[in-house]
């Protein structure tokens, strides 16, 4: 949206801890909700894109990639990111040509989502003389990013929470994560002439602070006012909260938190009948939260940067190639963010040549314009520092627009802007 002023940059750590806060507190973040032809549950069949397995192996020397997933922690553990990112591995050693020509090796390391194990992670990358290293999801990255991206080895992934990873110039972010959903909101409500939005969101000092000075500016850019209400973790009833948020009559609502605060924010809308418009982010969509909300929930507006459900033939292949290499495999939920961390980093070094140093792949990195995103609904990245210039590392400003009906994600499409 070109009327649309970027947040100044005192804006960045609020919205940084936002994501990392409020979003991760729950692992299983769902892009989508159960597949329309039932390729979420284990072991069925999924009809791939017309030529989307040529045939074309990998037949270069070896380069390592590292995978670090939060795994095995007591709070949270989600093996499907890994799963997702080992059949992406194999399916592009298999069929496209592995990294530029070289058969990838991925050198797994599992941490528990607490500084220990994470920077244990981090070194032993380093050690291992990785040429990348691919993140599923973490709240870490302040962690991790200085010594990985210290040794000058890229760091990859879907979307970034930490300043560092927002801005080091070792680190690539392939979507918008967060601030994109929001300025994409905003968009929306321009588009639809509303005037009037209340947000609702958990409240933890992060979320709360980062809504006030991420999406506040990027709303009242686009001549929307933007009401915010914090609902405390774990409310079961958010009925009170929600009858005087709506209380001014706003043409819309934004949610914002995890699944507890989504399934219980959105609840409350359907008790008090709420007609206007519902926003929300993906942890909205995750299977639980439709379940638990019932029918009032259809017509809630998802902004996302994955698109994994429906006819799209990025979404199918999503699934055809989990379903082929990690059968089994939870797609439901937040798995695609390995699957796209993998298939992204190979997609943008498909140039790479012989060197597979890690400033060669850093270099094919920066270079590469418009890669697809894997299970991006349309979406693509460029990594040259262009697409927020706030956040550099980040190589993507849009997001997929999708909406929940019949208890399913539907019409998934790129966000206005």
């Amino acid at each position: 949206m070109k009327t649309l002023r970027r947040p100044r940059r005192t804006t960045l750590r609020a919205a940084t801890l936002l994501a990392a806060s409020a979003l991760l507190a729950v692992p299983a973040l769902a892009a989508c909700g159960d597949d329309d032809n039932g390729s979420d549950d284990a072991g069925t069949s999924v009809s791939a894109p017309d030529g989307a397995f040529p045939g074309n192996a990998a037949a270069g020397s070896t380069i390592k990639i590292g995978l670090i997933n939060n795994e095995g922690g007591q709070a949270i553990s989600a093996p499907e990111n890994r799963q997702a990112a080992e059949a992406a591995a194999q399916y592009a050693n298999e069929h496209l040509n592995g990294m530029g020509g070289h058969k990838i090796e991925l050198v797994i390391c599992k941490q528990a989502e607490e500084p220990t194990s994470a920077r244990d992670c981090a070194n032993r990358m380093v050690e291992q003389k990785v040429s990348a290293v691919v993140i599923t999801t973490t709240g870490l990255g302040d962690v991790m990013v200085p010594i990985i991206a210290g040794a000058k080895i890229p760091y990859v992934a879907t979307a970034g929470q930490s300043t560092q990873e927002l801005t080091n110039p070792y680190s690539f972010m392939w979507s918008g994560g967060f601030p994109s959903a929001l300025e994409s909101m905003a968009a929306y409500a321009k588009t639809n002439g509303f005037k009037n939005v209340t947000a609702f969101t958990i409240d933890v000092p992060a979320a709360v602070n980062g809504l006030k000075m991420m999406g506040t500016p990027y709303f009242q850019a686009a001549g929307v006012t933007l009401n915010i209400v914090a609902i405390p973790p774990g409310t079961p009833d958010a009925t009170p909260q929600v009858s005087a948020g709506i209380s001014g009559d706003p043409e819309a609502v934004v949610i914002v938190g995890e699944t507890t605060s989504c399934t219980s924010t959105l609840k409350a809308l359907g008790t008090v009948g709420y007609q206007g418009q519902k926003l929300g982010i993906q942890a909205c969509a995750t299977p639980n939260v439709v379940s638990a909300v019932g029918d009032s929930i259809n017509g809630t507006k998802i902004f996302t940067a994955a698109q994994t459900t429906g006819d799209d033939d990025e979404a199918r292949l999503y699934h055809a190639v989990v379903d082929k290499y990690r059968p089994g495999t939870d797609t439901s939920g937040y798995a695609y963010v390995g699957y796209q961390g993998v298939l992204g980093l190979v997609r943008a070094t498909t140039d790479l040549g012989e060197d597979t140093s890690p400033e060669a792949v850093a270099t094919a990195i920066r270079s590469a314009k418009d890669v697809v995103l894997p299970a991006g609904g349309g979406l693509t990245f460029t990594c040259d520092g262009t697409a927020n210039p706030m956040l550099k590392s980040v190589c993507s400003s849009g997001s997929i627009l999708a909406v929940i009906e019949d208890g399913k994600l539907t019409g998934g499409q790129v966000a206005p802007k």
